[in-house]
């Protein structure tokens, strides 16, 4: 939006520093939203299914690769025993890959669960110290396949793989190394699936207390003393299924090189019968419960009336959504609830249409087709010097081109919904940055836990014994 610009022009340069705050204070919220926990009504009572986060990535340490990432379950609790949280055996996960332009999955790679109890008489996740993925003590176990889908055919990756248990405390896991369960697969592809620390980072807090920031609490509707921002997810976990593979695995033969649409979806059996004895019988054709491609979609763009719709829907569908788009809630709300400055554009928002619903023209458009798709440009380069502000920095192989694990998704999508509506070009991303636009943000830059520098990246998982998140 131009509300930057607009502030500039009425209130000139000597007045503009004090009028900043008020600016932040009523437009910086608008884009500041957890990227996918419990975004949908339907879903939020799933959190099994619940899609949490995608990431996509050139692999940095190996760089003739694409590392993608999917997170499902949100704020696991690493003391939540004794049923720690575990991927579901009746849910389809899967992550999709779009190498055409048309919005549909020409390659899935698709992760299928199963739960096994050792000891049916103990009440004990684990009866012993666990020194390996497949150490006797271990009682509650999991295990997976994943699986390459193509219109073509499908071929079996990998079975029986194991995923790690959860990181209870000193006593069960004298050692929790950084890799593990990660395994190799064929063709020179790596994957892992199991908890992990949330790598999302953001002040949940405050942004759902009426689109509060707390950097900016003072130019508020309530003013309150300002503070720094609280991560909302710190020192929770999630599940993650990740996957390593060489970009040809990803793109139309002969091209080395690219742009892929990616998502993350969900999908569960139509019928599911209580059986009356404890058990559970699931039967049926598979249907989608949940998908995730861009960050803020489905909490603010999409209504409360059409999320679960939004959640069943395909991406190639997503045309129908036009109008979110180009009419946006949110700053008709921000206006109301801070009366007395320029007004924020609600229509006419093609530079949303263009982030967000086709691709950005010179980074990682894919054409005409509407759809919410992580887009990926894999001929860039990872760069040896990553800017949390991805493509707004300069840093074009971050957002909205894919998503790192670093990548500060809340800062940059305030920042770049502030510049203002028009057609968007690659070069012309870093106008978002300038001042004021460049003070935008929830004041929590990174995550409470550093990344791995190799596969798979995101940070071990947080400690039962030792969780601080109830502080």
């Amino acid at each position: 939006m131009k509300r930057a610009l607009l502030l500039l022009t009425l209130v000139g340069a000597v007045a503009a520093a004090a009028t900043v705050a008020a600016f932040v204070g009523a437009f910086g919220p608008a884009g500041a939203t957890a990227s996918s926990h419990r975004e949908a009504p339907l879903i939020s009572d799933d959190p099994a299914a619940d899609n949490v986060d995608v990431y996509a990535f050139v692999s940095p340490d190996r760089p003739n690769t694409v590392t993608l990432i999917a997170t499902y379950i949100p704020f696991e609790d690493p003391a939540g025993g004794p049923n720690y949280y575990t991927f579901d055996p009746t849910v389809l996960y899967s992550i999709n890959v779009d190498n055409n332009g048309d919005a549909k999955e020409d390659v899935a790679y698709q992760f299928r669960f199963t739960r096994t109890i050792a000891n049916g008489n103990s009440f004990l996740y684990n009866t012993g110290q666990l020194t390996s993925l497949t150490d006797p003590d271990l009682n509650v176990r999991q295990n997976y396949s994943v699986t390459r889908w193509t219109p073509s055919g499908s071929t079996v990756l990998g079975s029986n793989i194991v995923a790690p248990p959860a990181n209870i405390g000193p006593r069960s896991n004298p050692t929790y190394p950084a890799t593990f369960g990660v395994a190799d697969l064929p063709g020179g592809r790596k994957v892992f699936a199991g908890p992990r620390d949330d790598p999302f980072f953001v002040d949940l807090g405050s942004i759902f207390d009426l689109l509060g920031l707390r950097p900016f609490n003072a130019a508020h509707l309530i003013p309150l003393a300002t503070a720094k921002g609280e991560d909302g997810v710190e020192h929770y976990n999630t599940h993650a299924i990740a996957i390593q593979v060489p970009k040809t695995d990803l793109l139309r033969a002969p091209n080395a090189n690219g742009t892929i649409g990616i998502y993350a979806s969900a999908s569960r059996q139509a019928i599911r019968v209580l059986n009356g004895n404890g058990t559970t019988s699931n039967s049926g054709d598979w249907v989608q419960v949940s998908r995730l491609g861009n960050p803020l979609i489905n909490e603010v763009v999409i209504p409360l009336g059409q999320k679960d719709y939004w959640n069943a829907s395909d991406p190639k569908d997503d045309s129908q959504f036009l109008a979110r788009y180009t009419n946006p809630e949110v700053p008709a709300l921000v206006n109301l609830l801070y009366p007395g400055l320029p007004d924020a554009p609600t229509s006419g928002r093609s530079d949303l249409v263009a982030v967000l619903l086709t691709g950005v023209p010179g980074l990682n458009n894919t054409g005409a087709t509407q759809a919410d798709l992580l887009r990926l440009n894999t001929a860039i380069a990872p760069t040896a010097q990553p800017n949390a502000l991805g493509a707004l920095a300069g840093d074009f192989q971050g957002f909205p081109n894919g998503r790192r694990l670093a990548d500060d998704v809340t800062d940059i999508e305030v920042r770049a919904l502030a510049c203002g509506y028009g057609p968007i070009l690659a070069g012309a991303l870093g106008l978002c940055n300038l001042s004021p636009n460049n003070i935008l943000g929830d004041g929590v830059n990174k995550n409470e836990e550093n990344f791995l520098s190799r596969f798979p990246y995101v940070a071990p998982p947080n400690q039962g014994y030792k969780h601080t998140g109830h502080e």
